[in-house]
């Protein structure tokens, strides 16, 4: 509508037509183009958060957080049976899988980790060089959420240990801790050198669902229910969960 201005005919992304509109926007100044923006007029349809956007958001997001943790309380399933698992735990081993970069869980994993640390528990993690798609992709992942690299253990230097670990965290990963590497012959993963979570007191498993993984064997640890407390859906929501609770 604003002839001769520099943006007039220009194609524009249609918010306006939208129920309403959250702007997170650091002022109320005019663009690049210093043309007015009627919607910030509209105070039926818009609502304005002004200030330095990672700030707003961040105060956004934590608004948010507190309803859900709220919703989370008051709610009791497997979740509150991980936390007693983790409460009674000295040393913790977290198993990151591809389960984990598929839902981009990386940077919650990490505020598990302040969490644990924070009730006086040892945390490492579990490395498989072929956890993944390509070799290297999980520290690549813990990496960018600033998770330190002396905390990454690959699998020859840790395997050992699940034997005197009171708990493991699997987030995301599948036949990289299957224990039918060791007996199911005749199937893709048979011979392959598995972390042996199996090993542990105590094993969380936060996958998806009870599918198989990519080689497409079945997993024993599923069935063993004295030993292994299933977490099914996507690791983002159920770490979020596991947060409020903790």
């Amino acid at each position: 509508t604003a002839k001769d201005t520099p943006i007039y005919g220009m194609p524009i992304l249609n918010v306006a037509d939208a129920k309403h509109i959250l702007i997170f926007n650091y002022d109320l100044k005019p663009g690049y183009a210093g043309v007015d923006n009627p919607l910030y007029e509209n105070k039926e349809k818009t609502t304005i958060f002004l200030g330095d956007a990672k700030e707003t958001l961040t105060n956004f997001l934590e608004t948010m957080d507190q309803d859900v943790c709220e919703e989370v309380k008051e709610t009791k399933d497997d979740i509150d049976y991980c936390v007693e698992k983790i409460d009674e735990a000295k040393n913790i081993i977290i198993v990151p899988g591809y389960g984990m970069a598929l839902s981009q869980a990386q940077h919650l994993v990490k505020q598990l980790e302040t969490k644990l640390e924070s009730k006086g528990i040892e945390v490492r993690y579990a490395i498989h060089q072929v956890a993944g798609r390509m070799p290297g992709h999980m520290n690549v992942l813990l990496a960018e959420a600033d998770i330190d690299y002396d905390r990454l253990y690959q699998m020859d230097e840790i395997n050992d240990d699940f034997k005197n670990t009171d708990l493991v965290i699997v987030i995301g990963a599948n036949d990289v801790i299957n224990p039918a590497a060791n007996t199911a012959k005749d199937t893709p993963i048979y011979g392959m050198p598995v972390l042996n979570v199996a090993d542990a007191k105590h094993i969380l498993i936060f996958n998806y669902d009870l599918q198989p993984g990519y080689a497409g064997v079945p997993n024993p640890l599923y069935e063993n229910s004295d030993q292994v407390t299933l977490v099914l859906g996507d690791a983002s929501e159920t770490l979020d969960k596991l947060l409020c609770k903790l």
